[in-house]
């Protein structure tokens, strides 16, 4: 099974049924599978004058979500050409990395990443083609000395002829689909090589965990971008498996509304925007009595349906990955009988590694592992906690051409996560943190961070917050230390509207953080406290970006 077979399955089974739907033209547009199928066909005829050279050659593809996306990405999989995805909001230096480190020959990109590439390609030899989703009807001028062509006169040039090159390349399951390029939370990126294979026992495992959950009548809303492994595989395999619609929301800025024009049965979100989503209910509830009360006696699922109908009104279960999902969000959509199912994984697991099951959620775990494949915990210490191991089907091929990292993130043909977690008598796995971000301080007593960052969390005055170790000099072992960044606009609402000084601030924040730790060990409380006003850099996914500030309270 590849995706090009998924794909194929979907079309045939109901050619008619809605694929795609997207804003153009201040318009919403719909594409068929049938459709899909045959755009795919044509665009990969079309890309055949690059004489790419399948299995040997990725192509990187730089674009916001869009059919275009899905149309470029299918084109190429499709025909065994290995596809490089980038978040389009790169920085210059990041993106030449990512071009020179997987060796891609070609960029599917937007007029808006132009300058960009004319900046870096001097020193990108391997690239020969720029292909632009949003050309117009000017041609378009080299790029550095690079070819630069017009993605609908691509369509148009080949219009009528039958689509040779796709039929004549056919992948197979063992060739690489994607090259997803790890986002740097701990370290410089690394291309995890992920197969076709890989993708589909992904998605078909996730069904066997979820049970009938999803139909072919369900409808997707894309809000998350389909570069990062979590959206690929959630919001464009899950769907082909079944022939679901995927809907494409307008901006980020119009998901409000969006969500009510499309009327989507399935939304997949990162604990952030469920997070925002859920705030944005609790406050209305908070200015209602009524609903405060019907919440008190246990009646939330009646106002849940009031806010599903906020939601379009089809609304039949949110899911949530890509990182930790704060539990008093996850016990706030399911007071008001709202659905939510919380899944685990990583990019090299293709990446969903475990999922909850509404009929056996247990929140504060993160579900059963897939069915299709096996885990382990190595080196476990007398609470049970150790590394989570993987080995299945979904497991990645290795590091493009990195052999050293390959062998390191290998305990034989056990995939070495670097998260450390525990499994109950009944399966439940519970993720406990990272190994490397593990805290020992000087008793040898181990301390989780993401535990600590729950707790602190807590707070409805605090925005954001990492804990993370230090040490002091050359004294043995480490302290727990935090970095907070308050919601000033809570602070001001909790003083009358009025923000206090600085120094104020400071000292809320710190004596909030003791108080919320108060349920805590001694030895996990905060012993250094910085409280800054910046946000804490995160990914394009909002993890927060670990590495930036694990050693920044050392003394």
């Amino acid at each position: 099974m590849t995706l090009r077979t998924l794909l194929d399955d979907a079309a045939a089974r109901n050619p008619h049924a809605v694929a795609l739907r997207y804003r153009r033209d201040q318009a919403w547009q719909r594409r068929s599978y049938a459709e899909l199928v045959e755009g795919v066909g044509q665009m990969a005829e079309a890309f055949s004058g690059f004489h790419l050279k399948p299995g040997s050659e990725p192509v990187a593809l730089i674009l916001e979500n869009g059919p275009e996306w899905i149309e470029t990405y299918l084109a190429n999989a499709g025909t065994g050409v290995a596809v490089v995805p980038l978040d389009p909001k790169l920085r210059a230096c990041e993106v030449a990395y990512v071009l020179k480190d997987s060796e891609a020959v070609a960029v599917f990109t937007d007029t808006r990443h132009l300058d960009l590439l004319e900046t870096i390609l001097p020193d990108l030899p391997a690239v020969r083609a720029i292909i632009v989703t949003d050309g117009g009807s000017e041609p378009l001028a080299p790029i550095a000395g690079r070819p630069c062509y017009d993605y609908e006169a691509l369509r148009e040039s080949v219009r009528g002829r039958p689509p040779a090159w796709y039929a004549a390349h056919i992948p197979v399951p063992q060739d690489v689909a994607s090259i997803i390029y790890t986002s740097g939370t701990t370290g410089k990126p690394k291309g995890a090589m992920l197969t076709h294979l890989n993708f589909c026992s992904d998605a078909l495992g996730s069904f066997e965990a979820i049970g009938d959950m999803i139909t072919a009548k369900d409808d997707f809303l894309i809000v998350l971008p389909l570069f990062h492994a979590f959206s690929f595989t959630a919001n464009f395999v899950v769907p082909l498996v079944k022939g679901c619609g995927m809907y494409f929301v307008e901006s980020l800025r119009t998901v409000g509304e969006d969500i009510k024009t499309l009327r989507p049965s399935i939304f997949i979100a990162v604990p952030l925007l469920a997070e925002k989503l859920f705030a944005k209910i609790d406050d209305k509830l908070k200015c209602s009595a009524v609903a405060r009360g019907l919440l008190k006696i246990g009646l939330g699922p009646l106002i849940g349906k009031k806010v599903l109908k906020g939601l379009g009104g089809r609304l039949r279960f949110l899911i949530v990955g890509g990182a930790p999902c704060p539990i008093h969000v996850l016990q706030g959509f399911r007071k008001l009988g709202v659905p939510i199912v919380e899944g685990y994984g990583l990019t090299e697991c293709s990446p969903v590694v475990s999922i909850s099951n509404i009929r056996q959620a247990r929140i504060g775990t993160i579900g059963k592992k897939l069915p299709n494949i096996e885990i382990r915990l190595a080196d476990t210490n007398e609470q049970g906690v150790g590394e989570l191991q993987v080995r299945g089907p979904i497991v990645m091929k290795g590091y493009f051409k990195n052999i050293a990292a390959t062998r390191e993130a290998f305990d034989g043909d056990w995939l070495r996560t670097g998260d450390l977690a525990s499994i109950d008598a009944e399966g439940f796995l519970t993720i406990r943190g990272r190994k490397k971000a593990l805290i020992v301080n000087r008793e040898g007593k181990n301390i989780y961070p993401e535990e600590v960052e729950n707790v602190i969390a807590r707070d409805p005055l605090i925005a954001d917050v990492i804990v993370v170790g230090y040490t002091v000099g050359r004294v043995p072992g480490e302290r727990v230390g935090a970095i907070i960044t308050p919601d000033l606009e809570a602070v001001a609402a909790a003083h009358a509207g009025t923000e206090p000084p600085w120094p104020k601030v400071e000292q809320l924040i710190r004596n909030r953080v003791h108080a919320q730790c108060a349920c805590l060990a001694d030895y996990k409380h905060p012993r250094k406290i910085i409280v800054q006003r910046e946000p804490l850099e995160r990914t394009s996914i909002q993890k927060v970006r670990r590495c930036v500030y694990q050693d920044q309270l050392n003394e």
